[in-house]
């Protein structure tokens, strides 16, 4: 973490895109409880790209999937704007998703009979307000690899049509879950600048999972996890570029 950074009570706020309070979810297994969120208070503002840090198993994909409708809390709110999440039924949870959530994984899941154009295009087809394809790959840096497929494009590049395909319908949220954890390092450096060009240029407020401590340095704050709470939340006052990251 770089030395300027400072830890910080998260507060109310105006800009705010997504307030959770008292979050909890438990998983039964027959007699076994697994409680993976514990009470955990999170917030996402407008703007920013925040980044989760924990081992496996402390709660971060978990609360991810909750903060972006892929699943539901036992327990606890969550409001996107003025809109209450937690009482919302599946048809209103899909509707969030589709419209105002982007999703990229560790796995690309692009469909390898469509070229990179074509796999961006399936979400700008359901999505009200869509970028152009094309506009949306040129972003993330492959305006020149439009019509070439899945198996034509290295690991890097079809995490890069992922994050397209996840911006291609102006999400006001996008979600990353260990975006670069099937990537070396250098390719992982592309797939981060890709992902922090999108927040700069489109305002999309963003939060990424890892385990890498030293992508800590590119987020506005950085939310540390384990055995599903909040240990602590660190604000970064200057953000550094991706390039100057000690891998």
């Amino acid at each position: 973490m770089p030395s300027d950074a400072s830890v910080q009570k998260e507060t109310g706020s105006a800009s705010q895109t997504l307030v959770a309070r008292h979050l909890s979810k438990t998983y039964r297994s027959g007699d076994v409880e697994v409680h993976a969120l514990q009470g955990v208070d999170f917030e996402l503002n407008k703007n920013e790209l925040v980044v989760l840090l924990g081992p496996s198993g402390s709660g971060k994909s978990t609360l991810l999937n909750i903060i972006g409708g892929l699943d539901t809390p036992t327990s606890g709110d969550i409001r996107f704007r003025d809109h209450n999440l937690s009482s919302a039924d599946e048809a209103e949870l899909t509707r969030f998703r589709r419209e105002h959530v982007g999703f990229v994984f560790q796995f690309y899941n692009l469909i390898p009979s469509l070229t990179a154009r074509e796999n961006v295009a399936l979400v700008t087809e359901i999505a009200p307000h869509p970028l152009d394809p094309a506009e949306a790959l040129s972003l993330v840096g492959l305006g020149k690899r439009l019509d070439h497929f899945p198996a034509q494009l290295s690991g890097g590049e079809q995490q890069r049509v992922a994050i397209a395909r996840a911006i291609a319908k102006q999400p006001e949220i996008l979600l990353c879950d260990e975006p670069t954890g099937a990537l070396d390092s250098r390719t992982g450096v592309l797939v981060l600048e890709a992902i922090e060009r999108v927040n700069r240029e489109l305002g999309t407020s963003t939060a990424l999972i890892t385990h890498n401590t030293a992508i800590a340095g590119m987020a506005d704050r950085v939310v540390h996890i384990a055995d599903g709470r909040i240990e602590r939340t660190e604000r970064n006052l200057h953000r550094q570029p991706i390039h100057e990251l000690k891998w």
